[in-house]
């Protein structure tokens, strides 16, 4: 007799699996789909309402994602993945989320018929080790320092977005800034820090052509008193410090007993002497700027105009740094502490200009700077948002072919040579794994289709006819032309990806597939609040079912 009652708990369990996957499928699908019209550059924009009323307008998948507050959690590790991609490689943040929306979509048939989902995530595994393999033999290496190839790769990757109308500007900004702030490590490699030594400063007014990198940092601040000091310095030697030239105040309550009238006096001109001291400590070196992260009292400020030096006060941190690194000052804690060598002489100019209401200081046409500032100039701030955005992302491609110089074909035509060869692959696998590797190979055309969707042309002809010419594997640069819809060779039409892009989409996404393919409960650790009135009178019995058997742990109401 026990037997029956064994089948039929166990059957209750992968009853209650299979839905939980059922609904994890759902919602990762329900998430690609939201965002699966962005892909391409003929994509549709979404505008979105943020918490406090304002309106953002982009096409950028991440920054969509950013904005969702969806509730269930499958969904939510899908938009972290947008969140991953953009943290590792700054694009394909909307092909990761369709690609892995796909793969779990093409898993749904197996988990229906009872396939363990260890099959399907041994076969995914093994799918995306070909699918790499297929890559390193397409992807053409790069010479980085040939400006018109890497323009090329640029702006075919940032094509699809919204500034694409704009021709080679956010391109060429993009390579301009990476460049410049690009450090040998020695041994060929070459390190680009984006976050901490490129500032994008955005200035509503003027035209988006007005825009540019400066040879140096610019900052939103003015000197501390305008009338007395220079505004415009050519050459100058600027001095660092992030310790305040003021009084220095207790550490806590501080008590002074003062028994006679002069003793205030004195007291004053101690202060007044200490803060002489720090300024002749610095004016030693006949600097012509001064800036520090502190404050800077009207003594000092009194001490140093006298002296004919600029000095700019409270100054951010990541400001400073950068600035360190476009002059070669070296940032001081203690005025007694300054070299010669602390001070900064690559700047070729120091000047304060206004730019509408506000004012800006530009130190500018550095010898050799390894930071920089890119002014974006343009009609209103959802403009300029968007464009950092791109700008973000162009930089993000730039850095990574300094990285790894190395190209793939865009327009789809990577993930069909993969899906081709995956499909001609999976004849040679056997036992149960086939089938599921032979879905993912289909999977991988998700991409194309998708582009050719949001081209407009009839999709089912266009994706037939280059599966066709990718069967045989003959030419793995056949690809869909974004804007016309058209089959064309992409080498021609430099229309390019990073390899560095591709295969950590390629990855993300059959990670997260697989991740949430071996999620079979949810299990909620939130209290919920008892309604009132609840507690109160008799408790209703409750009946034990078979099912209940089938747990190991009893958990506590």
């Amino acid at each position: 007799m026990p037997a029956p009652v064994l089948v039929l708990k166990d059957s209750l369990k992968r009853e209650s699996g299979t839905k939980v996957h059922r609904a994890n499928i759902q919602a990762s699908k329900a998430v690609a789909d939201i965002i699966r019209t962005t892909l391409g550059p003929r994509s549709m924009l979404k505008m979105l309402l943020d918490a406090s009323g304002g309106i953002v307008v982009t096409n950028d998948g991440n920054a969509i994602l950013r904005e969702l507050d969806l509730a269930h959690p499958a969904a939510k590790s899908m938009i972290e993945l947008s969140r991953t991609q953009d943290e590792e490689v700054g694009d394909g943040t909307t092909s990761v989320i369709i690609l892995a929306g796909e793969m779990l979509h093409v898993a749904e048939a197996f988990i229906d018929r009872n396939y363990h989902p260890t099959v399907i995530c041994r076969a995914y595994n093994k799918a995306l080790e070909d699918a790499i393999a297929v890559l390193d033999k397409i992807a053409m290496p790069i010479d980085v320092k040939d400006r018109g190839t890497m323009l090329g790769l640029v702006k075919s990757c940032i094509g699809t977005k919204f500034t694409g109308q704009f021709g080679d500007l956010i391109a060429d900004l993009a390579i301009d800034a990476t460049t410049t702030v690009g450090v040998d490590l020695g041994q060929g490699l070459r390190d680009v820090d984006i976050k901490k030594y490129i500032k994008v400063e955005k200035v509503p007014g003027g035209q988006l052509e007005d825009s540019r990198v400066l040879k140096g940092v610019m900052i939103n601040k003015d000197v501390v008193a305008p009338g007395k000091m220079r505004r415009k310095i050519v050459n100058p030697r600027i001095i660092l410090l992030d310790c305040p030239l003021e009084y220095k105040k207790g550490e806590n309550q501080t008590n002074a007993e003062l028994l006679k009238e002069e003793d205030w006096t004195v007291m004053l001109k101690m202060e007044e002497e200490y803060i002489e001291d720090l300024c002749m400590q610095i004016l030693k070196f006949k600097p012509d700027l001064v800036i520090t992260e502190k404050g800077l009292s009207d003594l000092a400020c009194h001490y140093l105009s006298k002296h004919g030096v600029s000095a700019i006060r409270r100054l951010r941190k990541t400001d400073n740094n950068r600035i360190a690194k476009a002059c070669g000052a070296v940032i001081v804690n203690r005025p007694d502490e300054l070299q010669e060598s602390d001070v900064g002489t690559g700047a070729g100019l120091f000047e304060v200009k206004k730019i509408g209401d506000e004012f800006f200081a530009f130190i500018v046409d550095c010898k050799d700077p390894k930071a920089c500032t890119v002014l974006l100039r343009g009609a209103s701030k959802d403009l300029l948002n968007e464009v950092e955005r791109n700008l973000q992302d162009a930089m993000s491609v730039a850095r990574n072919i300094i990285k790894n110089p190395k190209l793939v074909p865009g327009g789809g035509a990577t993930e069909l040579t993969v899906s081709s060869a995956l499909k001609q692959k999976s004849s040679s696998i056997e036992g149960i794994e086939k089938w599921p590797y032979e879905a993912a190979a289909i999977a991988f055309e998700a991409i194309p289709r998708t582009l050719a969707q949001n081209c407009g042309v009839n999709v089912i002809r266009t994706m037939t006819a280059l599966q066709g010419k990718h069967a045989n594997g003959e030419n793995a640069w056949i690809g869909i032309n974004g804007n016309t819809g058209a089959i064309t060779d992409m080498k021609e039409n430099k229309i390019w990806d990073a390899y560095n892009v591709k295969a950590q989409t390629f990855k993300t996404a059959i990670e997260a597939a697989s991740m949430l393919l071996r999620i079979d409960d949810i299990v909620s650790g939130i209290k919920k609040q008892a309604p009132p009135g609840a507690g109160q009178g008799p408790s209703k019995p409750k009946i034990e079912t078979e099912g209940d058997a089938d747990n190991e742990q009893i958990l506590p109401d």
